[in-house]
């Protein structure tokens, strides 16, 4: 039996509507109170972003650490560091879980620091592409490189983010753990319900984008596909759900439309967009494993994206979806057979929520996160060697 609660301290810079809040909240709602003592610190959302914890999980508790947040300014993030390890010789962690990348650099210092026992990374994307000028990258790189020889454990939400990071010398094969993201969808309404909701007509064709608006999800490609598709099927409208620093530039161009494109900005019940849809669009640079894509999936729709990042774990091409190059006419061309071939988009939308239930669930997620740190507790001795088995 477990003599001791692990204490497991999560740290992300900020709380977000995204994949890895959702996940945090996930491993903080779905572990055992009774084997794992966990808290979670994290910093301010960025204007223009819609918070996580006030929108979607209004029952999970964080701490706020007022200088740790996106931005990267010296001063506030040396703040950060010094809150961090001040939290950590209070709370004393066995281990520190950190998430996304400027969590992951001042959250591994602080543990340093600290003197924190163990460490647990996860990359749920990578900067390796699409972010930074050459120079800028080459230096993330570098300081990925130095944090993650710290770790215990290195977690990647796909094989494909696990592959590239490797191959860049981030980390040795042996540290990673592949563990792809866990969620639920609720129940979807009634489509003409949702579909009156939204505004949009009931026997038009639908086609919905779920995320952030900003430079690396490429929302000028979406609208260009927007475009291009409107040429192939006159009906068509568009849905794009999200927020982000290219809001501003998405409504301009929403005026071309007529109309025919809505953006709804972040909702809390994001299941009336999909209920609502007939296919989604995903026109990325740049992704890990896109938590819209499994949210697609649960919800029985086919989608049309590029093939970056581990999108083809989730999406199984000519099965659950069409990935193609990132070209907004190929991507058209393919949005526009599905949307022309109801028995086709059905059958795919049908395969896609049969693999995601089976791979994507919330106690998936869980599970594999008890075993990591579990392996960890075992290997430090802080717990016997039964515990391993149990955790199986």
């Amino acid at each position: 039996m477990t003599t001791e609660r692990i204490r497991v301290m999560r740290v992300i810079a900020r709380m977000n509507v995204g994949g890895p809040a959702l996940q945090a909240s996930v491993l903080m709602r779905g572990l055992d109170p009774a084997r794992f003592d966990q808290r979670l610190y994290t910093g301010a959302v960025e204007p223009g972003e819609a918070d996580y914890l006030e929108l979607c999980a209004t029952d999970v508790s964080a701490r706020r650490v007022p200088a740790l947040g996106r931005s990267v300014r010296p001063l506030d993030d040396l703040r950060a560091v010094t809150a961090l390890a001040t939290e950590m010789r209070r709370f004393r962690p066995h281990i520190v879980h950190t998430h996304t990348a400027k969590a992951g650099l001042l959250g591994r210092a602080a543990s340093t620091l600290a003197r924190v026992p163990a460490r647990v990374h996860t990359y749920h994307g990578h900067l390796l592409h699409g972010y930074f000028s050459p120079a800028r990258t080459r230096l993330v790189v570098a300081t990925e490189r130095i944090s993650a020889g710290v770790c215990d454990r290195l977690v990647a939400v796909g094989a494909r983010v696990r592959d590239e990071l490797v191959e860049a010398g981030v980390g040795r094969p042996d540290q990673y753990v592949v563990v792809p993201p866990g969620t639920s969808l609720g129940p979807l309404p009634d489509r003409t319900a949702a579909r009156l909701a939204l505004g949009v007509p009931g026997d038009a064709p639908v086609v919905a984008y779920v995320g952030r608006l900003t430079r690396i999800k490429r929302p000028d490609r979406l609208v260009d596909v927007a475009r291009r598709l409107r040429l192939l099927v006159p009906d068509v409208r568009f849905v794009f759900c999200g927020g982000g620093d290219a809001v501003a530039e998405v409504n301009a161009a929403t005026e071309e439309f007529d109309g025919s494109l809505r953006l709804v900005g972040w909702r809390a019940d994001v299941e009336t967009v999909y209920a609502a849809a007939d296919l989604v669009l995903l026109a990325s640079d740049n992704e890990g494993m896109p938590v819209s894509l499994i949210e697609a999936g649960l919800a029985g729709l086919p989608v049309v994206a590029t093939r970056v990042g581990s999108v083809d774990e989730v999406v199984r091409d000519g099965v659950t979806g069409l990935l193609t190059r990132p070209d907004p006419g190929e991507m058209a061309r393919e949005a526009a057979r599905l949307l022309f071939n109801a028995p086709l988009r059905q059958e795919m939308g049908l395969r896609a929520r049969m693999w995601t239930e089976q791979c994507f669930g919330p106690e998936r997620l869980v599970s594999d996160m008890a075993g990591i740190y579990t392996s960890i507790a075992v290997e430090r001795r802080w717990w016997p060697a039964q515990e391993r088995e149990e955790a199986r």
